[in-house]
């Protein structure tokens, strides 16, 4: 016999690629972890995971209880919640994932004061620059920055705020290497590349009357992180392409100048993804993206 405590401690076994992630994901020492895993298989009788070399496999019998526990778990919450709702309160656990700049600058703000608002409700903020590395299963909502050509199965998109992109540097560098009038320009240019999600971020695309430029840079400068990226901008090292909302601020200052701004680039608009269905239900999920939503009315790069 399975109880809810056993389900959630096997889903973490499941969801962790080994024994020793599992056990910094429960908070317990590794030898706890094996001990409670061993008891559980031999008290069910059945084989639940493969240990052999440094990653967990699950078996059938593993994969079964993985996911009917998680629908039983999910069954579980809504029963609380409906519960709670009659008495007017919202409770759960809501797991968001965001991307690391945006989500450091404009997602955990909202988060701790929707926290702080309903106490019943646990938070987990993971951030990512690769969602698609996140399987949709483990997330409640997910914030994305960019257009969604097509989401996965099962997923419901929702466009929460505007942003651009822009191509911009600072005074210092321009100074220097003079300034492009056209997107061709740029070849000739230091330019900076941010490696995130999976885009092909060499190719910039421009579009002016109709018309569509596709420039290729060879960057001698590459990051995954915009804040690097951002800080090499500010240091007069090149130029970036950037979301409006990292870099309205220093734009405003003049610490950094938009450049060929009769060129549009494409749209990066904040985007929401809510995972299953009853979790896009779940009124932690709806009151938490309104309040998100609010947040960005208007988008806080543009007052």
């Amino acid at each position: 016999m399975l109880g809810p405590d056993d389900i959630r401690f096997f889903l973490a076994v499941a969801e962790a690629p080994s024994l020793a992630a599992a056990s910094r994901a429960l908070d317990v020492s590794p030898p706890a972890v094996t001990q409670r895993l061993r008891a559980l298989e031999e008290r069910l009788g059945v084989h639940l995971v493969d240990r052999a070399g440094r990653h967990l496999a699950l078996t059938d019998e593993g994969e079964l209880i993985a996911e009917r526990g998680r629908q039983i778990l999910d069954s579980l919450g809504e029963l609380d919640e409906a519960l709670a709702a009659r008495r007017g309160q919202v409770v759960g656990h809501l797991r968001i994932v965001a991307p690391l700049g945006f989500g450091r600058r404009h997602v955990a703000p909202v988060a701790a004061a929707f926290q702080a608002a309903h106490p019943q409700v646990a938070i987990d903020l993971m951030l990512s620059d690769r969602l698609g590395g996140v399987p949709a299963g483990t997330f409640d909502l997910a914030i994305h920055v960019g257009e969604i050509a097509q989401a996965a199965p099962g997923l419901i998109a929702r466009r929460l705020a505007p942003n651009d992109r822009v191509v911009c540097a600072a005074p210092a560098y321009l100074s220097a290497r003079g300034e492009p009038a056209s997107p061709e320009d740029l070849r000739a240019h230091a330019c900076i590349a941010l490696r995130e999600n999976d885009e092909d971020v060499t190719l910039w695309r421009f579009r002016r009357d109709g018309a569509e430029a596709r420039i290729r840079i060879e960057p001698r400068l590459a990051s995954n992180d915009g804040e690097v990226v951002r800080g090499w901008a500010l240091a007069a090292r090149g130029i970036i392409l950037r979301s409006e909302w990292d870099v309205a601020d220093d734009l405003r200052a003049g610490r950094l100048v938009r450049l060929l701004p009769g060129h549009a680039l494409p749209e990066a608009p904040v985007m929401a993804l809510l995972g299953a269905p009853n979790r896009a239900r779940a009124a932690r999920t709806r009151r938490f993206l309104d309040a998100l939503a609010a947040a960005l009315d208007p988008p806080p790069w543009r007052t």
